[in-house]
């Protein structure tokens, strides 16, 4: 039973506590998180302690087989490949979805695509959001005293400041790069987003570029800190731009291949750029480094990545529920903290928010899907937690040849996919219809990857008692409205429009959603200079025990103030049983119309 639950809600299995920052919002709300603002103090330095610097590089649409240590011939990836050497190189890990949004969404919150979010790439409609409920671990990390900064591609809407799927609502307090997915296939823009200001360029200026700057400018400034960098460059996703085709210009390949080729060298040079400036600062081994893709390779702008044999031994591409469209490389590097060599778990990145907290001894949500691998990094593969199965799910607009010939057709139809331990099941709904469809109407298919990694022999009708059992775990893994326990600081309902002298309540909870005892619980509250701040319940609690929360409510009374944006900030502090202190922060913007008395 314990291992059916793991499945179906998510355990952190983590080596602490567990916890989840939160907050209830819509975009009207203008929720913003720990991220710059006129209300959001910046808290002192950390001490490093025995804390890492945790740095994720996430490629896009990076294929299994497109780097040297996993089996490429002829794209050149020497930097990564010594990581791998020098590292601990995952065999059997899995992009949580096989294409952009949902694969993300899900790495950020530990969440599996049957629980997240974000469970598909946008059809004709808004880019997905995240919302106030989720929580990303760099809000995990945020807690702790980490700096967070993510650079690169978000890949959630809307592309607009000052709400909830922004970065910097999501515990990021530093963000350079695109918000939406559409945006990010500009490699020469004509803007770029540094936190809430839309910063114009030229047009000219080749993005990869900036962001390679702005990362390496972002670990100077906080060498004496721990901290966490998520860098999510665009390559190398579709189109092929390139400055130019660096050694591969003489290869007799198409434009687009030789361009392809140089993204995919231009993201090795990126990772051992990040490397040599982590060694030349001499922090190199106060840092974990994880190398990782989104899912699997594609073969679109006129690509072929049968030329570079981009899946490796794997079957499919990127929107494949196959091996190769999830199947991804992940290595982690930390000099005198993971010791060389290899894995076959199977790894999905969800485990990454559970993992990171781990390793930073911050707490994480009990109610991810998520498990987390740290002590696998650290030498004692014994005591990392195993899956019981893994889940996926493929709902996508779009269709391109070679994957569709890989589904035989079927690219556009709802799919699913769930591997436990050897057995991998895929299967397809009736065109047309969802994944309520009846299972009878659906196509299943089962394979047996210890002995068939190539998923070349469909044993469904010779196993159909392990079709139903994995069919029952495809059922039973998706939730429509998937809740969250109250964790972090939520705050309430407020107003949109504040005005001068009309009084309103507001009311914020810090939910201590984790397994064990927080204590010295506290809630406080900033308002505008000159506001009145009623406290009309209690603010403290000497202990808040597992599942319980705290809830303080305010009497706020605006005074004569200019009109204008104005915010309010809850804070709520606790400490582990570790004695460690949390801290957890969440903004609410309102407006404050002009009055006869405004000046």
């Amino acid at each position: 039973m314990t291992d059916r639950r793991r499945f179906l809600a998510g355990s952190a299995a983590t080596l602490g506590l567990a916890t989840l920052a939160g907050c209830s919002s819509d975009d009207a709300g203008g929720e913003s998180g720990t991220g710059p603002g006129p209300a959001s103090a910046k808290p002192a330095v950390a001490r490093r302690e025995d804390r890492p610097n945790l740095v994720v590089i996430l490629a896009d649409d990076l294929g299994y087989g497109e780097v040297g240590a996993y089996g490429q011939k002829i794209i050149s990836t020497p930097r990564i490949d010594r990581l791998a050497a020098e590292g601990l190189r995952f065999t059997s890990a899995y992009s949580p979805a096989p294409v952009c949004a949902p694969s993300r969404c899900s790495l950020l919150t530990g969440l599996h695509s049957g629980h997240a979010t974000v469970r598909q790439n946008p059809f004709h409609a808004p880019q997905g959001s995240l919302t106030g409920n989720d929580t990303t671990f760099a809000e995990v990390l945020r807690a702790r005293g980490y700096r967070t900064a993510v650079i690169g591609k978000w890949g959630f809407g809307p592309e607009r400041a000052g709400q909830p799927s922004h970065p910097n609502s999501r515990g990021f307090e530093e963000f350079y790069g695109y918000i939406g997915h559409r945006q990010a296939h500009s490699y020469y823009p004509p803007y770029l987003w540094h936190n809430g200001e839309k910063v114009a360029l030229d047009g000219k200026t080749y993005a990869p570029d900036l962001i390679k700057a702005r990362a390496l400018e972002f670990i100077a400034r906080h060498k004496d800190e721990p901290f966490l960098l998520y860098l999510a460059p665009t390559v190398p996703h579709a189109p092929s731009r390139v400055p130019d085709f660096g050694e591969y210009a003489g290869k007799p390949w198409p434009d687009a291949d030789k361009g392809h080729a140089e993204q995919v060298t231009s993201f090795d040079t990126l990772v051992g750029d990040v490397v040599d400036k982590l060694t030349a600062l001499g922090i190199a081994r106060d840092t974990v480094v994880l190398v990782a893709s989104d899912n699997g390779p594609h073969e679109e702008g006129g690509v072929d990545p049968d030329l570079f044999d981009a899946n490796g031994p794997l079957r499919g591409y990127k929107r494949n529920l196959y091996e190769g469209g999830i199947r991804t490389p992940l290595i982690a590097w930390g000099p005198g903290r993971i010791a060389a060599g290899t894995t076959d778990r199977p790894t999905p990145l969800t485990d990454l928010l559970p993992t990171l907290a781990d390793l930073a001894g911050a707490p994480a949500p009990t109610d991810v899907d998520g498990l987390s691998v740290a002590p696998l990094l650290t030498g004692d593969a014994g005591a990392a937690a195993r899956h019981d199965a893994l889940y996926f799910y493929r709902h996508d607009p779009a269709a391109t040849p070679r994957a569709d010939a890989q589904d035989k057709g079927r690219i556009r139809r709802v799919a699913e996919a769930v591997r436990q331990d050897e057995w991998k099941l895929v299967r397809f709904a009736p065109s047309g219809q969802g994944r309520t469809a009846p299972d009878a109407q659906w196509s299943a298919e089962l394979y047996r990857l210890s002995t068939d990694i190539g998923e070349t022999q469909d044993l469904a009708a010779t196993h159909p008692r392990k079709v139903a059992e994995l069919v029952a775990a495809a059922r039973a893994a998706w939730v429509d409205d998937y809740r969250r326990k109250p964790f972090g600081v939520r705050i309430g309902h407020v107003p949109e429009r504040a005005v001068s002298g009309e009084e309103f309540t507001l009311e914020a909870v810090l939910g201590n959603g984790s397994a064990r005892v927080w204590t010295d619980a506290r809630l406080t509250l900033t308002a505008p200079e000159g506001w009145q701040v009623h406290a009309l319940t209690e603010s403290r609690a000497a202990r808040l025990p597992a599942g319980t929360s705290l809830t303080t409510r305010w009497r706020i009374t605006p005074t004569t103030t200019p009109a204008g944006t104005w915010q309010l900030t809850a804070v709520g502090t606790a400490r582990t049983t570790a004695n460690a202190s949390l801290r957890y922060e969440r903004t609410r913007t309102l407006g404050m119309p002009r009055t006869a008395g405004s000046v």
